[in-house]
Parts: structure tokens; C-alpha cells; sequence
């Protein structure tokens, strides 16, 4: 396994724990259990973020930027939805 697929396959182990750390906290009924979770998931975000910027410093994660018209269009549609 090269350096690429290590940081490809810890991106996407963050990815998935993170969505695991958001389900146990939104569900958790304990509060200190539930700040606990809370922590952890902020740290898998900081933690993803530091290995998607190495990977995209070496070219490894490309992300097209969107132009700013469907960004503004989006922002629009979004912003107007009140919660229900």
C-alpha cells in the first residue's frame, strides 16, 4: 500500500467514524456520554480535515470548485427553507 492509498483509506475510515460518533451522540441519552462523543467527533473532523489537505497538497484529492452563480443559487434555495 502506497502513501496515497494509506491517506485515501484513513480519510475514509475518519468518514465513517464520523457519521458512527453522530448517530451514538444523537442518540446517547447519558449527558456526559453524549459530550464524550462529542468530543471524539470534533476530533475525527479536525483529524480529516488535517489528512484532506495533505492529500490534496499532493494532488491526491482534487475538488472542482463550483462556480460562484450555482453557489449563490444554492445559498438562495437553501436560506429561504424554514425548519418545520
Amino acid at each position: 500500500m502506497n502513501d496515497q492509498e494509506r491517506i485515501t483509506d484513513l480519510i475514509l475510515s475518519e468518514k465513517k467514524m464520523s457519521s458512527n460518533y453522530d448517530t451514538f451522540a444523537s442518540e446517547c441519552v447519558n449527558v456526559q456520554l453524549r459530550d464524550e462523543y462529542l468530543k471524539i467527533f470534533n476530533q475525527g473532523h479536525q483529524t480529516q480535515t488535517d489528512l484532506f489537505k495533505a492529500a490534496q497538497q499532493k494532488g491526491w484529492y482534487q475538488v472542482e470548485q463550483a462556480p460562484e452563480s450555482k453557489v449563490s443559487t444554492a445559498y438562495q434555495k437553501f436560506s429561504n427553507q424554514k425548519p418545520q
